[in-house]
């Protein structure tokens, strides 16, 4: 079996097994390979060329300044640029070449709104000029469209996912922390937007209260870090972005250094040859005394990586408008028209909803009862609900334990429909599935290493 086989595989058990749609985590090398974004140097670059008072000394010199063991603070550069485009925007606000907007005078302004204005006229004018028709890269962003992620997250300035997932709906900055979690179809820009320019994470000073509010932000991932594949796009294993995220959930993610098995990162390798020996996982320095183990994916060209990821994908879907609403009324009126009795409920058909599931597909239009009642009442744990019941936090040590039954009797409970296990199709190219009480019987045996005896009639 090849790498590509092999890592299109593994992506197809993760995604049967959490039975969700996957999360993307993506950042600048995205942008950076459709739309030739800049990369950080890139941007420092560009603010020393705009600004006449910096732009009379070469690049070179900046760099010095903020250059430490071969690596560049460029968020030090930045703060540092703060006073003297402040200074250049007053000096300049008379002219009539003035590139700043007259709101930047008023008494409520603030000096780092110069350089954070010209750094979202930037990306703007990027956006704008978005044309995936004629996009280089149209065949492996139109794959990357086919995923239909749960939700996006990223640290990127830029519109350009907005332009790729057109039906999703970005939140921005803090709104990210106090955002309904309910929801659905969600594009989560934690370090801001070229719209608003007060929300952009740049200078040193706007990183550091980023990192102190970043714990808030982590509790609200969590539940998509646990229960969703993650997919890391666009980012190095060095990434300071992501060693601080995963340094605040990596104790509720794992322990000891054991794999974290639904996240992974994908790898830009220039010279990738499915004949080089990579490895499947990476262990990630996060601190002197922490690490996380996670799956890495290594591609010098993604089309096929995000084939892998959309495989279990449907192939027509409801819209993420659409689910957005209905999450978000269903929310609404859960935790506020319900018990405030602000509208005419019956309640006794509420509460057969609360006790069975496929109720609730009839009471939303959605499916009949009949077979619903049969499949609920025979097969009626998911994965994560077989955990719960076992005494697990995630799902994964259910899996490896009928993963040890395979090995012991030679039988996958997974591959067919049978007493412990139904898939159930969900689509043209999807499906979930269901266990039943003798599933959770006969993993309990296993689990507490009692003998047990496999029927598969």
């Amino acid at each position: 079996m090849g790498y590509k086989e092999e890592i299109t595989q593994d992506i197809a058990e993760i995604m049967t097994d959490l039975e969700v749609q996957p999360i993307l985590f993506v950042g600048s090398g995205i942008s950076q390979r459709y739309f030739k974004t800049p990369t950080w140097q890139g941007l420092m670059k560009l603010l020393v060329k705009k600004c006449p008072e910096l732009n009379k000394r070469k690049f070179a010199f900046y760099e010095q300044q903020y250059k430490s063991d071969n690596s560049t603070d460029y968020t030090l550069m930045a703060s540092s640029f703060v006073e003297i485009y402040s200074n250049w925007a007053w000096e300049t606000m008379d002219e009539d070449d003035c590139i700043f907007p007259p709101a930047l005078f008023e008494d409520n302004a603030k000096k780092q709104d110069y350089i954070k204005y010209v750094v979202s006229k930037y990306f703007e004018e990027v956006t704008n000029s978005i044309d995936l028709e004629s996009n280089d890269h149209k065949d492996e962003i139109e794959s990357l469209r086919k995923i239909k992620p749960h939700a996006v997250i990223t640290t990127n300035y830029d519109g350009a996912l907005e332009v790729i997932f057109d039906e999703h709906q970005k939140i921005v900055g803090q709104q990210v922390i106090r955002a309904n979690y309910t929801s659905y179809g969600e594009i989560l820009k934690i370090h801001g937007c070229y719209e608003d320019s007060n929300s952009i994470v740049l200078t040193h000073e706007d990183y550091e209260y980023f990192n102190e509010k970043k714990k808030y932000l982590s509790s609200k991932l969590l539940t998509y870090f646990a229960e969703h594949p993650l997919f890391f796009l666009g980012y190095s294993l060095n990434d300071q972005n992501i060693i601080n995220i995963l340094s605040d959930i990596d104790e509720i993610l794992a322990s000891k250094g054991e794999l974290v098995p639904n996240i992974y990162m994908v790898i830009f390798d220039k010279e990738f040859s499915e004949s080089n020996n990579y490895s499947k996982e990476k262990l990630i320095a996060l601190n002197e005394n922490k690490s996380i183990r996670i799956k890495v994916i290594y591609a010098n060209e993604y089309d096929w990586v995000y084939d892998a990821i959309a495989q279990l994908s449907p192939k027509i879907t409801v819209s993420p408008k659409l689910l957005r609403s209905l999450l978000n009324r269903t929310y609404k009126m859960v935790t506020s028209d319900i018990p405030k009795r602000e509208l005419p409920f019956n309640f006794k058909i509420l509460s057969e909803v609360s006790n069975d599931d496929s109720k609730l597909l009839t009471l939303f239009g959605l499916g009949t009862l009949d077979n619903g009642q049969h499949i609920n009442a025979s097969f009626c744990y998911t994965l994560t609900e077989l955990a719960t019941k076992l005494g697990y936090d995630g799902w994964y040590p259910v899996h490896a334990l009928i993963t040890e039954i395979s090995k012991e009797k030679g039988i996958n409970i997974k591959d067919s429909d049978n007493k412990y296990h139904l898939r159930i199709k969900s689509g043209i190219n999807s499906e979930f599935r269901k266990y039943s009480q003798e599933a959770l019987d006969l993993l309990d045996k296993v689990k507490n290493n009692l003998p047990y005896e496999l029927d598969m009639s």
